[in-house]
């Protein structure tokens, strides 16, 4: 070959890899891949506990008339994981709960998802999603809201077999356009089966059951859980505010593990709503019953003591959430005191532990 022709030869194949590779809009497949992977994790729900902000357009006037219960509504998320990036997801929402349909003008919704969203980066799949909002309009009902999403985290303090939240500041438009856009606080409930997943545990549809089906250990945390935020909404007969789940990990006693959600009508929340009937037994919210099953005196000391040695991480959990005032933090804690109060001194615990066996299922 000539040299002229080899030297031109060799301008043309350094001019067509140049122009390649500076060409803008051109990307390769590893880049797609690499954008497609980040944009996944970027809206992943619960692998942060940073506030996550959203907007729903749907037909809110129609939502918050509750004509009906089984109505269902179109709409559109958009997810915010950065402040420059959105993220469109048609949803239909459906009503959720009993109590709180009947009682608040906003009833927590049901998010049903028609393309996927994902629970963590490295697993799980949501189609439906639970979102707690605020009950009615007003400043003290964000305070429940943000009060019963602390309840949550105080109990994953405890152990990893319980419900993972996420913190949501919403804003409610309505596609009709006869109300102003709502912006309020809420949060995200893990799903039941991505819990199960998370923790290797299969769920349990049966609603025969009662505490003695339990490991022991797990149903006395629940109720000592529940006694010191002074919750009697629960029971494991009927799984009212409890579900249940299997792992190998008792495979040979073929016992379950309960996990306690919906706290909104605890002591710690301390709504206005929240009343007790008196087949209850309690004159308020803040009145303490305990619930669980009857144990031997060293059982439930050495229960409390282990919650004794939890009680700075509780606290904390307090402390440091930014988003509630400091007076109501203030009153959690002095509410949480007189409970931890009496874990402290002898006398005091052996007469807790009465109190506790009065009310202790037999």
């Amino acid at each position: 070959m000539f040299p002229g022709v080899y030297n031109i030869i060799s301008c043309l194949i350094l001019f067509f890899c140049f122009f390649f590779q500076a060409c803008p809009g051109q990307t390769d497949e590893s880049g797609l891949k690499e954008n497609k992977d980040s944009r996944k994790e970027s809206i992943c729900i619960f692998d942060s506990d940073e506030i996550l902000d959203i907007s729903i357009q749907f037909d809110l006037t129609r939502f918050l008339r509750k004509a009906d219960k089984e109505e269902s509504f179109d709409g559109v998320m958009v997810i915010h994981p950065g402040e420059k990036d959105s993220v469109d997801k048609k949803i239909k929402i459906t009503y959720r709960g009993e109590f709180r349909f009947e009682n608040c003008s906003f009833p927590p919704m049901k998010i049903n998802f028609k393309k996927p969203v994902y629970a963590y980066s490295d697993s799980g799949k949501i189609k439906k999603l639970k979102l707690v909002t605020r009950c009615k309009s007003g400043n003290i009902y964000d305070d429940y809201a943000l009060r019963e999403y602390l309840v949550y985290k105080l109990y994953n303090v405890l152990t990893d077999t319980s419900y993972r939240v996420r913190l949501v500041k919403i804003s409610f438009i309505d596609t009709r356009k006869n109300r102003k856009p709502v912006t309020q606080y809420g949060f995200f409930i893990e799903p039941l089966d991505i819990l199960a997943g998370r923790i290797n545990a299969a769920v349990v549809s049966s609603t025969n059951l009662n505490q003695s089906h339990i490991v022991p250990e797990v149903i006395d945390r629940v109720a000592i859980f529940n006694y010191m935020i002074a919750n009697w909404d629960w029971s494991v007969p009927g799984q009212h505010n409890i579900d249940i789940l299997k792992t190998m990990k008792y495979e040979g006693s073929n016992l379950g593990l309960a996990v306690p959600f919906d706290f909104d009508l605890c002591g710690v929340v301390n709504a206005d709503y929240s009343i007790p009937s008196e087949a209850i037994g309690l004159k308020n919210a803040r009145d303490r019953k305990y619930c669980g099953i009857c144990r031997d005196r060293e059982v439930l000391k050495n229960d409390l003591l282990s919650l004794l040695n939890k009680k700075e991480k509780l606290y904390a959990v307090v402390d440091d959430f930014q988003y509630l005032s400091q007076k109501s933090k203030e009153d959690i804690t002095s509410f949480l005191d007189q409970f931890f109060n009496q874990l402290e001194v002898q006398k005091k615990i052996d007469n807790m532990i009465d109190d506790l066996l009065t009310t202790a299922n037999k």
